[in-house]
């Protein structure tokens, strides 16, 4: 069965092996190559090498057979903070991934959406995104909008493109920041480590806004407004001017007393003008429970 996928911004450096590699885990990556090179891949209805840099909006299509992942719907919990006929936003829960892999394809969030809206999903990223526009890493927190149709898909997405949605981040950094910062600096795939980010002349552009929240000994609480969304930007900017988020250990934290799911750092704002009636849309939402234990565990002196 066909699979279609739109390359979103997080995904328009890197090569299209390497992006189908990680969808579908179940087979290697030379698998995945052989695929390509006898036509079973097309990128914009061509055919193409497997060391094929993907752009955004890249229209991909997998013509080979991976019935044994079918996404199925799950009874899981999800926070539904605003809901419209066309589009819904979602708290999501740190720990829980935005969609599946052919590696794990129950528990995440693409699950719980098929159980509660069922075929009310749009369906341009294929069935391991229905719904979902723009994403969240695994053990990030917050807030995503989830398109129940393609007109919503599409009218989101281009607004992302062009930067008409307002996103802020909460986040707890290491080391007292002594003022607010613009971050602009390049960013692209870690030649060493292909699971991290890195900060390179070479990358494409982004922009962080840093504003400080409040200051600690040895520790700071930030809102960054997220002016491009490259993966991992905000672990990446944040751990490149020497403040890594804090307890996220892919990107050089270290060990500390107080335990988290790794990175403490929630998507607790969006602001933006509603594409069907052209009304305001502000959504706020309140810190996290990973926020809460290390500010309380910070004001009492522990850092």
């Amino acid at each position: 069965m066909a699979k279609t996928f739109r390359v979103d911004e997080t995904e328009s450096d890197i090569r299209i092996d390497t992006f189908l590699a990680g969808l579908f885990e179940t087979y290697s990556r030379t698998k995945i190559q052989e695929m390509i090179k006898s036509g079973k891949v097309l990128v914009n209805g061509k055919s193409c090498k497997p060391s094929l840099t993907l752009n955004l909006d890249d229209e991909i299509l997998c013509n080979f057979s991976d019935e044994e992942n079918k996404i199925l719907p799950e009874n899981l919990d999800i926070d539904v903070v605003f809901e419209t006929d066309d589009f819904v936003i979602i708290n999501k829960p740190s720990g829980m991934l935005t969609h599946p892999t052919s590696k794990e394809k129950s528990g995440t969030l693409v699950n719980a959406l098929l159980y509660r809206y069922g075929e009310n999903l749009s369906d341009i990223n294929g069935d391991y995104r229905r719904g979902i526009i723009h994403r969240l890493d695994r053990n990030t927190s917050g807030l995503l909008i989830v398109a129940k149709n393609n007109t919503a898909h599409e009218k989101f997405a281009q607004m992302i493109k062009n930067r008409n949605i307002e996103k802020h981040y909460r986040a707890i950094v290491k080391g007292r920041m002594d003022s607010d910062i613009i971050i602009n600096e390049p960013i692209t795939r870690s030649k060493s480590n292909p699971n991290k980010m890195c900060v390179s002349k070479d990358g494409k552009p982004s922009l962080s806004e840093v504003k400080l929240i409040k200051q600690f000994h040895n520790a700071t609480y930030i809102d960054v407004n997220l002016k491009t969304g490259r993966t991992h930007q905000i672990r990446v900017h944040l751990s490149h001017i020497g403040h890594p988020v804090f307890n996220d250990t892919l990107y050089g934290f270290g060990k500390m007393k107080i335990k988290t799911e790794e990175q403490v750092l929630q998507s607790y704002k969006l602001k933006f003008i509603n594409p069907f009636d052209d009304k305001l849309i502000n959504i706020e939402i309140k810190p996290d429970e990973k926020i809460i234990k290390v500010l309380d565990y910070l004001e009492r002196g522990n850092l």
